[in-house]
């Protein structure tokens, strides 16, 4: 009877009506949207997804995640509810694709970016070597370390599962660069404990025709043929040997760059002691470093006054003498 009366009302609602009324309502989904969406259904290879459109959207496996996933059930919850990204249009049955890793992919490179501006150090460990270097994960995201920014005795192959810290040098989301140097945290870390003008005993590692590298406790300085003596040398394999242990001084510390630069030229009590008598330079090390460290104080000085114009006086009564 109850049928009968809604009939008799005139109202009907045929198929044809539904699909224009789901059409009234349906959603624009477009490529590149981000949208919310609800974990209905887990597949061995990937997930059905309901988004409010006509057809479920699909998630394949290899879209859920930045890192490898070999079941859905690592990452996603039935009836989970978050983000997905639209990776492409329908297809030919009217159904989607989506991503999570598009999601944590931009979301990584926004992370990096900021890491970088903060000049931050990063720890990661490495999980292959190639002949170029050595690779990480930062944030999900593949980054590369050049071997000439390793800093370690240990052969590359032997650095797989090791945690080094890390500096960026290089973020570059367009071409899918991340570069980062170990030798630079390094650095920055013992940089935090060293000073200009100070001595420290060192090893020869490498002989190069323009210098020669040092290692300062784990760091690597480069003492450069014009710093090694105030006479000329050709070569620095003339005065210096792969393994000698010498006392250097600190010139110049590069944080940006990763550098430390050193020198026994300046430490040389007559010029050309580091040639004649290199034993005499290491003893009186300490003494020739605390006259530059005195020279350096009187160039900031007068430095100092000359913007204010200013006279600086060697000694009281010097100045005395002018009152």
């Amino acid at each position: 009877m109850l049928n009968q009366d809604v009939k008799d009302t005139g109202i009907g609602f045929t198929h044809e009506d539904f699909a224009a009324l789901l059409d009234k309502y349906d959603y624009h989904f477009n490529p590149g949207d981000t949208v919310t969406g609800t974990v209905f259904s887990l597949e061995p290879r990937g997930a059905l997804i309901d988004i409010g459109a006509k057809t479920a959207a699909y998630l394949p496996i290899q879209e859920m995640s930045i890192n490898r996933v070999d079941h859905p059930e690592e990452v996603l919850r039935f009836n989970e509810t978050r983000e997905f990204f639209i990776l492409t249009d329908e297809n030919e049955d009217g159904q989607l694709t989506l991503s999570i890793r598009r999601i944590e992919y931009m979301r990584a490179w926004e992370r990096v970016r900021q890491l970088q501006q903060e000049d931050a150090t990063v720890r990661s460990g490495v999980f292959a070597t190639n002949r170029g270097g050595a690779l990480v994960r930062i944030e999900g995201l593949r980054g590369f370390i050049p071997g000439s920014h390793i800093s370690t005795r240990k052969p590359k192959e032997d650095l797989v599962g090791e945690d080094l810290p890390l500096k960026f040098l290089e973020v570059d989301e367009e071409r899918n660069r991340l570069v980062l140097s170990h030798r630079r945290a390094l650095v920055e870390r013992k940089m935090n404990g060293l000073q200009v003008g100070e001595v420290v005993l060192g090893a020869v590692r490498g002989l190069k025709p323009y210098g020669a590298f040092i290692d300062i406790g784990g760091v690597s300085g480069l003492l450069h043929i014009s710093e090694i003596s105030h006479d000329h040398i050709d070569t620095p394999h003339s005065v210096l040997n792969v393994n000698d242990e010498i006392k250097v001084m600190i010139i110049d510390l590069d944080a940006e760059r990763g550098r430390i630069s050193l020198s026994t030229k300046q430490l040389e009590p007559e010029p050309g002691d580091m040639v004649k008598n290199p034993d005499l330079v290491f003893d009186k090390a300490e003494e020739m470093a605390a006259k530059y460290r005195e020279n350096l104080r009187k160039q900031a000085a007068e430095k100092e006054a000359a913007l204010h114009g200013e006279e600086v006086y060697e000694d009281e009564e010097a100045a005395l003498a002018v009152d």
